[in-house]
């Protein structure tokens, strides 16, 4: 009897869908590790050093897109708005080029703002991002988060506690004694939003069994409506947060509800700031920044407890806020609304 394997027709070897692997000549070494890296690559695979830039390696590159760690500054690449109708073609390339799904490259194509679509960890890669783009057609600027105003060493937020007015100007109080008074003429821009946290907190005992007891746990949701706005003669950011905010300045307007309060507040200022943008726009477009300034849990341990001779137990709380992805928008929007982005980027 003849085996089954015996009827199926030989067709011959499998040709590869892909190359598997670059020729010697084509490879880049990395100034600082001096390992070999494939020309596709902007940063070193080993060290994470910048490659340096071939000729070859030109038409190659393609972006990792690897996100900066917390302790990092990162570098943002920013989709401006077309008046023109974007191809198909280019829509699934740019898709493509970003890791992303071809409805979601189109969703932040279709906004009529500047829009962050990918956020990496160098310049080189950011850049890298920015030429791709323009290659097709579209409009694309690199903004590192020092140029939105938000390194590490500058305190570019400042959190009102108070506030009390004066005809055409405004005093602002901050914690303790600190004030300042502003012209209601001077503000650009008023943007409003939800933070919004999450908080977990799991008590567990530590036993010698795979998974330990886990012996209380705890659930914290907040939703708070904040107002931030910008003024033309100083760079940084005011905040005002319906938690922590004396709303005496509302007068008879003053409700027992922080969020009744200040959606009255909200109205104060629209109305009195005649020459500032007022934006709303965040609650809408939120999951859209999603894609590129991801909100990431933090996860912090109380550390080890003794119950009783034998018996540990050790707490872990993981918090979820969308608070800097919220004023990361808000210093984008601030940077378009005074008008420098044409300045300091031209596409």
């Amino acid at each position: 009897m003849p085996k089954d394997n015996e009827n199926i027709p030989f067709l011959g070897p499998v040709e590869p869908s892909e190359p598997l692997g670059f020729p010697a000549e084509q490879m880049i070494r990395c100034e600082e590790c001096l390992r070999a890296n494939p020309p596709t690559r902007v940063s070193c695979l080993y060290c994470v050093a910048p490659l340096p830039l071939t000729e070859s390696a030109v038409r190659l590159r393609k972006p990792v897109l690897r996100q900066p760690e917390k302790h990092q500054l990162g570098y943002n690449n920013i989709l401006m708005p077309s008046e023109r109708e974007i191809a198909t073609e280019i829509v699934d390339d740019a898709a493509a080029l970003l890791k992303l799904s071809v409805e979601n490259v189109r969703q932040l194509m279709s906004q009529s703002m500047p829009m962050p679509v990918a956020r990496t960890s160098s310049r080189e890669e950011a850049e890298l991002v920015t030429l791709r783009l323009r290659e097709l057609g579209l409009s694309c600027v690199t903004m590192s988060d020092e140029e939105l105003g938000l390194s590490f060493s500058d305190n570019v937020l400042k959190r009102v506690r108070g506030m009390s007015f004066d005809g055409e100007r405004v005093v602002i109080y901050q914690s303790g004694t600190e004030e300042a008074s502003v012209s209601w003429s001077d503000v650009i821009l008023i943007l409003t939003g939800r933070l919004i946290e999450t908080r977990l907190e799991i008590k567990e005992r530590m036993t010698r069994k795979k998974e330990n007891e886990i012996l209380d746990t705890s659930e914290f949701f907040r939703d708070e409506m904040v107002i931030d706005f910008y003024t033309a003669k100083d760079s940084f950011t005011w905040r005002v947060s319906a938690v922590g905010f004396d709303f005496s300045c509302l007068g008879r307007e003053k409700a027992l509800v922080a969020n009744e309060n200040i959606g009255r507040l909200r109205q104060v200022i629209v109305a009195r700031a005649v020459n500032a943008q007022f934006d709303d726009s965040y609650q809408r477009v939120r999951n859209l920044l999603e894609l590129a300034w991801s909100t990431q849990p933090e996860t912090q341990s109380s550390g080890w407890r003794r119950e009783r001779p034998g018996k540990l137990s050790v707490g872990v709380a993981t918090t979820k806020s969308n608070e800097s992805q919220f004023t990361r928008y808000s210093r984008l929007r601030y940077h378009f609304a005074a008008g420098r982005a044409g300045a300091s980027h031209p596409s």
